[in-house]
């Protein structure tokens, strides 16, 4: 009796173990309405695509979507987020008028030093369990932020290219393709990256190649 237990706790223990190591597929996933392709730019994959004056922070991915079916497919970045194995960090993409747009709001710890943004925090990063931006992982203190809005009197020519380069908010019937913003605390490495999609074409997600 004892020497078949043990074979089946074994096997319990590596399907489950299995199970919990199973992820997403790389870069391409689709449903019975829509395939997505995703490509995590490195910094000279952003340079060539954005030019100069982006900030290190932010992380740009090349989304491409094609509808399955006959059936017209809606995009919204809004249906996009970026999700962190490592730190829980949760990023929904920015508009490019929050990252090179006339105004900006400079978002810092009160009475702490090290943490700064130059761009609206609204759909920025979220910590899962607590942890919020600027906040070490495994800790449940939010740092209390103050923000202060910057006013640029002239246009920021990173504007016209961000927009142009983004991924189209509309409804497609063939492939389109474009750019997503997203923010990151601290270095990020694409194998702890997924990006998750949840919109009317129901849910996808991806992981990154290393």
């Amino acid at each position: 009796m004892c020497k078949m237990v043990v074979p089946l706790l074994l096997f319990t223990f590596t399907a489950a173990l299995s199970a919990a190591e199973k992820k997403p597929p790389i870069e391409e996933a689709s449903n019975d309405q829509l395939d997505i392709t995703a490509t995590l730019l490195d910094q000279n994959q952003i340079h060539q695509a954005l030019g100069d004056g982006l900030d290190p922070d932010i992380l740009v991915v090349r989304i491409t979507a094609r509808p399955v079916s006959d059936k017209p497919v809606r995009l919204n970045r809004d249906d996009f987020l970026l999700v962190s194995d490592k730190d829980g960090q949760r990023s929904e993409p920015f508009a490019p008028g929050q990252i090179a747009g006339s105004e900006s709001i400079a978002m810092s710890p009160v009475g702490q030093g090290g943490f700064k943004h130059n761009r609206p925090t609204m759909g920025g990063v979220v910590g899962i369990g607590g942890g919020g931006l600027g906040s070490s992982p495994g800790t449940n203190t939010i740092p209390e932020l103050k923000g202060e809005v910057n006013h640029e009197d002239k246009p920021n020519p990173l504007l016209d290219t961000l927009k142009a380069k983004e991924l189209p908010e509309k409804e497609i019937t063939e492939t389109a393709s474009g750019l997503l913003y997203f923010q990151s605390v601290g270095k990020a490495k694409p194998k702890d990256l997924e990006l998750r999609y949840k919109g009317a074409s129901g849910r996808l997600a991806v992981r990154f190649r290393p």
